[in-house]
Formats: structure tokens, C-alpha cells, sequence
């Protein structure tokens, strides 16, 4: 069979009742995107951006990597990274200014991703962030705009610094007064991911789809049915751990309305949110990686922990909450916390680099983001902030390199230069956002 007579239209989705999947990249697709919006077919693959948040700083003492490409040497902290060497750019130096001088936690959070200063008290004011920017941008290329995902719940009222606790809990903001809402329960990210509607949720996503991705299986080329069978599989892997999940959010559900009371107000495990937090942020980053692959958005943002943090960690031999172990930021139980973090980070850098796309990977069209507010939880300093970025953004961004920016000057180092920087890469043309009007150097 010639291979033009194998093409399918890329607005192909597979469909059930009351679901659609949308189908990752396959070399039988005519093109990524849709025609009806430019009338011209899109011959780039889609960038994407991606930010994964830890509240409370790191063990600056393991925080360090030397060399570059494949003979970079990490740190302790960093060696989950290991495998991504030659796609990594661990940064160091950059800060926000907006966060420094105007007191600890809230204020140093809530505009992480904006570099808009933040206003105290009842009214919230800060900026938009710049993956909502990105959002904006490809608002009508994809189903959905972005996808905001968290591990733990946000808090209320306000701090001793009377910002409000809204700044610690929230990192993606629609625009100066308004975060974005962010879904803690992977089910229903799940359910938004594939149009999971109705009272069939609980039965399988592929058993709905199984006639039409038959049909759809019979017309592509044979490399794609390898690949359209491992997506299938990947999504079912997903969907049973989903399952365990949402059988525990309705019996929260159905605790909270006896109770009276909402279930966002409950401790975890009785709110419904997986008692295992390792499965819980795995779960979330294999979410974002089908959401990815499928081109469902190019844009995510993932709170793993939130400043002042709860989160325990007994599986790290961890006897403190998260935030009272920052304020132990130099002792080895903090080290081993932030070297969890930094495995989630690799974990979903190595599933994208898993899928392919034409000639490279889903993270070769990438950029990955991790940060955290502040480089030292026990001083809450933030005059710079660790930050990681795995992903090439379709071979326009260098990698394999370690950037230091320490000593080039507040005015050379700023957070939001970067992210001009990367606006710029993903298409994005802008001469400002927040405190920059300049790229980054270096880059």
C-alpha cells in the first residue's frame, strides 16, 4: 500500500460514548494542528512549556552540577538527571526581584511565574504568568488551553506578612487578580484529558473507543500501529491507577456531605487525595505526558507542593512536615526531600523523551521548567532560585550546559528575562513581561 494512501486527517480523535482521545503523533497524519484555522496545513511541531514547583527551597549544599553534555557531573540532588545530561540546563543565579525585601512565604510565591509585584491585603493583585501567556498564544490550536494541575490543596487567609495565603498556593494566574483554578484530583484531570463525560466513566476508555481505533488501526501505516498499540496501553496503565483514585474522591465525597463541610477543607487521605503522595505526583506527570503526546495542550503547570507545605514523607525517612524540614535545609533528611523532587523533574523529562515525534522526541519540542521560591528554606532566601530546564523547544534552545548568572548583576539576572527568553522560542513576541525587557544572555 502506498504511503499517500495511508494519510489521515490530524483532527482524527478516537471516539466513544461520552469520551475522545486524541491520538499522538503518527507519521500517517497529514500535519499537527488544525487546517480550518489558517486554511494552511502546520508544518512545525508543537512547543510546549511545562512548570513543575517545590515550595520551600532546596539543600543548597547538593545543589550543583559541573561540565556539560554527556560529562556533566551532578550533584547528589541532581543525579536523578542522570539519563537527561545532553537535554538539561541546570541554571543558577537568576532571582525575582518582586520577591525579595517584602517578607517570607506568600510573597515570595505568588508571582514565581509572573515577576509582578504582589499587592497585601483582602484585594489580590499581582500579574498574569507566563504560561497562561503561552496559553493565550495557542488558545485556538489546541482543545485546551492549559492544563493546571496541583498535589495539594490550596490554603486560606492570610499570612503574618498579610498577603494572602491565595500567593502561596496558586502559581498560574489568568491575569492580575484572578489564579487559575487547579485541579488536585487526577480523576477529573483524567476525565478533562479524554472528554470523560456521563455516568460511564467507571467503565474503560478504551473498551469505548475499541471499535473506532480498529477502524483507525486498519488505515495507518504499520510503524504507526506499533505505536498507536503502546499509546493505547500507556493510557490504559493510567486510567486503572485513575480508577483507585476515584473510588477514593466519591467515598470523600460522600464523607464531606455528612460532614457538611467541603472536602477541601479535609486532611488528606479523608479529602479523597491519594494517601501515597509518590503516587499521586507520578500519576499527575504521566497526566501531563499524554497531554503532551496528544496534543491536548502545550501548556502545564504542576504545584507538587505548595509553600508551606504539609506534605510528610515517611517513605524518605523524613520525620518532618515539608515546610518545618526546610527550615533544616542543610541536614541529609532535606537533601533526600529534594532529591525526590528533582526524580519527579526526570520522570516526566524521560516519559516525553520516550515518545517519539518525527525524526527526535516529545521533550525535544519541549521545555520543562523546576523551581522552587527560594534557594534556602531555613533563611527564606530568595535573592535566586534553583531552576532546572529540561527540552530543547524544537532544537531552538542549547542544552547540556550549566549557566551560572551569580555575578553578571541583578540587571543580567533576572527570572522574567529568562522567560522572555522562552516566550520568544515558543513563539511568543514580546518586548516585556514582568520586570525584563531584555533576553536572557547566555542562553
Amino acid at each position: 500500500m502506498k504511503r499517500d494512501k495511508v494519510r489521515v486527517d490530524r483532527r482524527t480523535v478516537l471516539r466513544g460514548v461520552g469520551v475522545a482521545m486524541s491520538l499522538p503523533w503518527l507519521e500517517s497524519i497529514s500535519v499537527w494542528g488544525d487546517e480550518s484555522i489558517t486554511g494552511k496545513p502546520e508544518t512545525e511541531l508543537p512547543r510546549r512549556f511545562a512548570a513543575m514547583f517545590m515550595g520551600n527551597g532546596i539543600n543548597s549544599r547538593h545543589w550543583w552540577a559541573k561540565g556539560s553534555g554527556a560529562e556533566m557531573e551532578l550533584s547528589q540532588s541532581l543525579e536523578p538527571l542522570a539519563p537527561l545530561k545532553t537535554k538539561l540546563n541546570v541554571i543558577n543565579g537568576l532571582f525575582n526581584k518582586q520577591a525579595t525585601g517584602v517578607g517570607i512565604h506568600p510573597g515570595q510565591t505568588g508571582n514565581i511565574l509572573s515577576g509582578a509585584p504582589l499587592q497585601k491585603g483582602a484585594v489580590l493583585k499581582g500579574g498574569i504568568s507566563v504560561d497562561q501567556v503561552i496559553a493565550n498564544h495557542f488558545g485556538d490550536q489546541t482543545p485546551q488551553s492549559s492544563l493546571i494541575l496541583g498535589c495539594e490543596q490550596p490554603i486560606t487567609g492570610y499570612h503574618e506578612t498579610n498577603f494572602s495565603m491565595a500567593y502561596s498556593s496558586h502559581i498560574s494566574w489568568h491575569d492580575a487578580n484572578s489564579p487559575v483554578p487547579m485541579e488536585v484530583y487526577p480523576s477529573l484531570a483524567f476525565d478533562s484529558l479524554f472528554d470523560n463525560q456521563g455516568t460511564k466513566r467507571t467503565k474503560s476508555i478504551l473498551d469505548r473507543v475499541k471499535e473506532h481505533a480498529s477502524h483507525l488501526n486498519r488505515q495507518v501505516s504499520q510503524s504507526d500501529r506499533a505505536k498507536l498499540d503502546e499509546y493505547l496501553t500507556s493510557v490504559r496503565e493510567v486510567e486503572k491507577q485513575v480508577e483507585r483514585t476515584r473510588a477514593t474522591k466519591d467515598r470523600a465525597d460522600d464523607l464531606a456531605k455528612k460532614r457538611g463541610e467541603s472536602p477541601i477543607l479535609m486532611k488528606r487521605p479523608d479529602n479523597g487525595l491519594p494517601e501515597d503522595i509518590r503516587d499521586h505526583m507520578r500519576l499527575m506527570c504521566d497526566i501531563i505526558a499524554l497531554a503532551f503526546q496528544t496534543d491536548k495542550t502545550r501548556v502545564a503547570t504542576l504545584l507538587l507542593c505548595r509553600d508551606l507545605s504539609g506534605l510528610f514523607y515517611p517513605f524518605l525517612d523524613v520525620r518532618l512536615a515539608h515546610h518545618p524540614a526546610s527550615h533544616e535545609d542543610q541536614s541529609d533528611a532535606y537533601e533526600r526531600v529534594s532529591r525526590y523532587y528533582v526524580s519527579q523533574l526526570a520522570y516526566l523529562g524521560s516519559k516525553l523523551d520516550s515518545m517519539p515525534e518525527r525524526d527526535g522526541t516529545v521533550l525535544d519540542n519541549s521545555c520543562l521548567m523546576f523551581v522552587s521560591n527560594m534557594w534556602s528554606g531555613s533563611k527564606h532566601d530568595s535573592t535566586k532560585v534553583p531552576l532546572l530546564l529540561a527540552g530543547g523547544l524544537g532544537g531552538t534552545l542549547e542544552t547540556g550546559r550549566v549557566l551560572d548568572f551569580i555575578d553578571d548583576g541583578d540587571d543580567n539576572r533576572k527570572l522574567c528575562s529568562l522567560y522572555l527568553s522562552l516566550l520568544k522560542r515558543i513563539g511568543v513576541n514580546q518586548t516585556q513581561f514582568g520586570d525584563a525587557d531584555k533576553q536572557l544572555s547566555k542562553l
